[in-house]
């Protein structure tokens, strides 16, 4: 039997939350619904998926806890069984099944963490399961910590030797300047050794709402492409982006080697 594709999928807190940091179901729906898809055509994917913390908070809202990154161990203690709920509710709808894998960086370093790391997901694969990966937030230290779930999704990429990294976030791709600004254009494809860094504006995140800038997703992307990994930074919250990317149109950023 042939291995079947595989690709990874990482949606990002701020594609799957409104203004008000509210969790969307229409858009977590739009990507099991493409998920599904690409299954039946034979192309598995893995789908590393933040707002555990976000879904955290939206229960139960400020806390007193006064640290931040024990304030981050309760919300997405809290709110990683809801997403799975939202998930696994979701996934059923569509006939499949899916199952959660939380990993801590140690999980990726050579050795027994890494082989068992890649016998679950060949398991889950291999049995027709879409693993949802994410970071251990709860058992997390430091400095075992991603630096953003772009970065473990890169790394489940190289793990699992797939042919596709699709980082979905809030915007189309990288610009040449502002994504809102009338003289930034997109760029559609970019080289591993390309200066496309300068371009990057800052951004102010509140809580909660994801570690990961444009520039990380840039030196990750990168990082990732290198290896043979064709990478892609797109809008998720596009109609049939991951679709349309699988099809080769022109959607997002795309990294090559």
């Amino acid at each position: 039997m042939d291995k079947k594709r595989r690709i990874v999928v990482k949606v990002g807190t701020n594609v799957m939350t409104n203004k008000d940091n509210r969790i969307l179901g229409p858009v977590l729906k739009s990507l099991v619904r493409q998920i599904a898809t690409l299954y039946e055509e034979d192309i598995m994917v893995v789908l590393v998926s933040s707002g555990s913390a976000i879904a955290g908070k939206e229960i139960l809202g400020e806390i007193n806890i006064e640290d931040a990154s024990k304030r981050r161990q309760v919300y997405s203690s809290v709110g990683q069984p809801r997403m799975m709920r939202h998930y696994y509710s979701i996934f059923h709808d569509y006939g499949m099944r899916c199952a959660q894998v939380l990993a801590t960086k140690r999980d990726f370093s050579p050795g027994i963490h890494r082989e068992n790391m890649i016998n679950c997901y060949e398991s889950l694969l291999s049995e027709g399961i879409i693993p949802i990966a994410n970071e251990d937030d709860a058992v997390s230290v430091t400095m075992s910590m991603f630096s953003d779930n772009d970065e473990l999704a890169s790394l489940v990429a190289e793990l699992i030797d797939a042919e596709k990294l699709i980082i979905l976030s809030d915007t189309d791709g990288l610009y040449t300047g502002h994504p809102e600004h009338d003289d930034s254009e997109k760029l559609n494809n970019v080289q591993v050794d390309e200066n496309v860094e300068k371009y990057v504006q800052e951004s102010d995140k509140g809580e909660g709402e994801g570690r990961g800038g444009m520039e990380s997703k840039i030196k990750i992307a990168k990082g990732t492409a290198a290896k043979n990994i064709t990478t892609y930074i797109a809008n998720g919250k596009r109609e049939d982006v991951i679709l349309d990317i699988m099809a080769g149109k022109p959607v997002g950023t795309k990294f090559t080697s």
